[in-house]
């Protein structure tokens, strides 16, 4: 009587050398990624704590820190370029933008997403071209423009300049999001006697104003950091902190270092503040999906 006992299957010994040659082959490929990855975050750092440590520094010359610390820098930054005006326009411009914006762009989403009509793809792709092309390209026109009608160098050109690819932003963000909401709905509540205003108000108002907020603060955080076009259509007195940042930077005169340190350490506070209220209320891909009906 024999007894045949059951060996567990082995990999052929060619099939072990190429499993160990990928996995010897993917490993460099892997340390260079993440080495590549430590180098970027490291200079990252190196460039921001810089900033951050001057900001804070008395003097700081031949050592790896600064001499001394101190928070003076940050008052005579307040008072030297007049921030406290600064961070008032650059408010009032933010919000202005980002109000007549959603009240121009949201009917205009609701007719791309609702209405089939002959020219909305070239309509659409008028909408686009102010996100695609970079605002240089159009951003000395529109002032040319703006400079002529006497708008420029005044808050309202400001705003109107931002309005430029701010409106087609809201667009493109609130369209898919309107082609979401079934319009069955709508036609219920009228086939109910609702009227259009009741429509609006009890209906469409709740449904999008997630979208809207999304919008809005997308919208907010562009134009508070939108440089070029600020750049050429402000003036003295209506200048965003990003403009007066760089006007420091570049202006003639003498000016102490800490305190143009100081000015972009309060600009970068406020947009990581502004960036990670976005990423807490936004989610990209609410803001994209479309409805497979």
């Amino acid at each position: 009587m024999s007894v045949v006992l059951d060996r567990p299957a082995t990999a052929a010994p060619g099939a072990e050398s190429g499993a160990r040659r990928r996995r010897i082959a993917i490993r460099p490929g892997a340390w260079l990624t993440w080495g590549a990855l430590a180098f970027f975050f490291l200079n990252l750092l190196g460039v921001i704590g810089t900033v951050l440590l001057n900001s804070f520094g008395r003097s700081w010359f031949r050592s790896w820190l600064p001499g001394g610390w101190t928070t003076h820098w940050y008052s005579d930054a307040w008072t030297e370029f007049s921030l406290g005006q600064v961070l008032g326009t650059t408010v009032e411009v933010t919000f202005l933008v980002v109000l007549i914006s959603l009240v121009l762009a949201v009917p205009a989403s609701y007719a791309l997403a609702r209405r089939a009509f002959p020219g909305r793809k070239l309509l659409l792709g008028l909408f686009v071209l102010p996100i695609l092309v970079p605002p240089i390209a159009y951003g000395i026109p529109l002032a040319t423009v703006l400079y002529k009608f006497h708008l420029a160098g005044s808050v309202t050109g400001v705003v109107l300049a931002n309005l430029v690819p701010s409106i087609p932003f809201v667009v493109f963000t609130m369209t898919p999001f309107i082609e979401q909401i079934d319009p069955r709905i709508e036609a219920a509540a009228r086939m109910c006697g609702a009227g259009t205003r009741t429509v609006l108000t009890r209906i469409l108002v709740p449904l999008l104003l997630p979208g809207m907020l999304a919008a809005g603060i997308l919208v907010l955080v562009r134009t508070f950091g939108m440089f070029e076009l600020t750049f050429l259509t402000s003036g003295p007195t209506s200048q965003t902190l990003i403009v007066t940042l760089f006007s420091a930077v570049n202006s003639a005169g003498i000016r102490s270092t800490q305190s143009i340190d100081a000015m972009a350490v309060i600009y970068t506070g406020t947009m990581a503040v502004l960036l990670l209220i976005a990423l807490r209320f936004v989610n990209p891909t609410q803001l994209v999906a479309r409805s497979s009906d």
